[in-house]
Parts: C-alpha cells; structure tokens; sequence
C-alpha cells in the first residue's frame, strides 16, 4: 500500500481537517503524520504514525539567524524520514510548521498536495503554490490567490468529521428553552465570556434561555456560578470531543469564524452569529464569515464593533420574529444540498490518484 504523508499542526483549525482528509484516504494509502508540539496534542489518540517535525516561526527578530539553521536542520531531517518512509504523495494542511517537509518533497520529488480551509490563501500555501501538484479548498475564489495558478485548484465542499453526517438535526424551535451554544475555537475566546453573558442574562428576563459555553479551564466554575446565580440553565466546557452533540442540542450558535467550526455548524444547518477573530493572519476569518453572509446563513458582528446594547438588540430581534432565524436556516440546507461523506471521499481520491 502506497504512502501519504500528512503534514499539520498548530491549532486545531490545522489538524482536524488533516485528520478527516486521513479518514477519507485511509482505505487506499498508509497515512503518516508530521506535526509540530502544539498540533501532536490533537494527534495523541491517532493510531497512525505521528513524526514530530517542531518547526519555527520564522518572524524578524533576534533569533531569526539561529531560526534559519533550525530549519535547515529539520528539512534535512523530513529528507532523510520521507526517503526512509518511502513516501508516495505529501499533503499540506498550510503553516509555517509545514515549511521543512515541503522543502525535502521538493528536492526528492515528491508530488505535494495543498489544503487550503480558508477563504484567504495562507502565506505558506502561497509560497509553496508554484511548486504544489494541486490546492484543495472550499471555493475556487480565494483571497490573495495568483490567477496564473487558478488551474491547480480542487474546489470540495467544507471537511466535517464523518459523524456529522450520521446525526439528524435537531431543529425543534419552539422549545420550552432556547439554546445558545457560545464558543471561541480551539484557542477560545475571554471576550465571549464577559461581553456575551451580560447580554444572556437581560435576554433570559424576557425569554427562557439555556446557555453551553466554552471557556478556560480555570474559569469554568465562575461561568456556572455567574448563570446559576441568574437562574439561568447552563453547560460550560473548555473542550468536549464529542462537539456535534453540542451543536445538535443549540438552537443557535455564536463562534468566530475558523473554516472547520464554520462547516460543523453549517452542515448542522443552524443559524449563527459569528464574531471573527480581528488578530486572523491576513483577516482569513473575516472572509471565511461573509462567504456564509453572502449565501445568507449567519450574521456577522465585528469585534470592534461588539457591545452589549448591539447584541441585545440582534439576539432579540432574532428571538421576537422567527422569520429571519427560518430563511436563514433554509439557506443553510440550500447551501449543504448534495453535501454527502460519498461526495468527498471520492472527490479527494480521484484528486489523490491523478498522475
């Protein structure tokens, strides 16, 4: 059986997506992992090989000479490991961590693959993009991408673990408790909890109201005492593997706007208010949110713009008149109509097995 390596890491915006590509190809090709300190933690539980490959970032500063040699140390490493691992193809989920690995593919030979999840093409995809076989990504219009290579791009629908296709959403509006599931992604979000709650607890004055929230770990006893305190039904989390059921049980969802958090809510077909990330390389977030404005599925909050008195007034506007809440929420079906595990997993092996 042929091998491909799959080179991730970083946040889990990286390796969830590496670990669902693993999943469609795994019945065909060997999968192999490389990734860095931070991404091995989300591939702890893989029963696949995971190489560690702990790149730097390559910011101007001091270091930036001792940087350089680092990563001429570990491209000589991911050399020697791709030779040894006879490695058939490489795939690319993006990120500086995935800098030494292409660099070795390329001298060796071996055809690189790019994913790019986001709307706005990522400066390592960028740099490697003259070199790459093909770039995998959600739509054939990104951001910052050089028109000569619109011939390299595989558009797919948006990667979701295999799960979310199985379950069959929950849309039961008009219960007794309106959920709201708040979450900021795997590196979380302090604002959510201080700018957010404050306006769920006038919300629940009026309407009946249960919260799921994600928070630190170290601040998951203050959120239940602040909703308990205000008699307010609620779930805090700082991480739960099993999401979907999460997202299943909301009625509506308030995230920023990661490419997989985006698709997992999507393909669950509820309606949600995102509140993108403003420190997002190249506003990535930005562009991934209005993608889903523009097929008329979420609302869109700046961060600078976010404040009590804007959100109460869309959350209870949202809350008053269904009507808004429904469209979007067709939308949502409209937009994942034909969006099927079969699909992809033909889609991204027929992309695999050219040439």
């Amino acid at each position: 059986m042929k091998k491909i390596l799959i080179s991730t890491g970083g946040t889990g915006g990286h390796v969830i997506p590496a670990q669902i590509i693993s999943e469609h190809l795994g019945m065909n090709f060997k999968i192999i992992f490389t990734s860095d300190v931070r991404g091995k933690k989300y591939l702890k539980d893989e029963k696949k090989k995971v190489q560690l490959i702990n790149a730097p970032k390559l910011n101007i500063d001091l270091f930036f000479p001792i940087k350089i040699l680092k990563l001429i140390y570990l491209t000589l490493k991911s050399f020697l490991f791709l030779k040894k691992e006879n490695i058939h193809k490489v795939i690319s989920t993006g990120g500086y961590m995935s800098l030494p690995i292409c660099i070795a593919s390329k001298f060796i030979g071996i055809k690189v693959y790019l994913f790019e999840p986001n709307l706005t093409l990522g400066r390592a995809n960028k740099f490697f993009l003259k070199f790459a076989e093909k770039i995998i990504c959600y739509s054939s219009s990104l951001n910052n991408f050089p028109k000569k290579f619109t011939h390299k791009i595989e558009v797919i629908k948006p990667l979701v673990n295999k799960s979310f296709y199985e379950i069959k959403p929950n849309y039961d509006f008009d219960k007794k408790k309106f959920c709201i599931l708040i979450f900021g992604g795997s590196q979380g979000a302090k604002i959510f909890n201080t700018q957010i709650s404050k306006v769920i607890v006038s919300i629940n004055k009026e309407y009946s109201i249960k919260v799921i929230q994600q928070t630190a770990t170290e601040n998951i006893e203050n959120m239940k005492n602040f909703y308990n305190l205000n008699n307010i039904e609620n779930l805090i989390f700082d991480f739960e593997k099993n999401f979907i059921k999460l997202i299943d049980e909301s009625d509506l969802c308030i995230s920023r706007a990661g490419a997989t958090s985006l698709a997992e809510i999507s393909i669950m077909k509820k309606p949600f208010i995102t509140i993108p990330l403003p420190t997002a390389k190249d506003d990535h977030q930005i562009h991934n949110a209005k993608f889903y404005e523009k097929a008329g599925c979420c609302w869109i909050l700046e961060q600078k713009d976010l404040n009590y008195e804007k959100l109460l007034r869309l959350l209870m506007g949202i809350l008053k008149d269904k009507s808004e809440y429904n469209d979007k929420k067709k939308n949502l079906e409209k937009l994942n109509y034909q969006n099927s595990w079969h699909d992809i997993n033909l889609k991204l092996n027929n992309i695999i097995n050219e040439n």
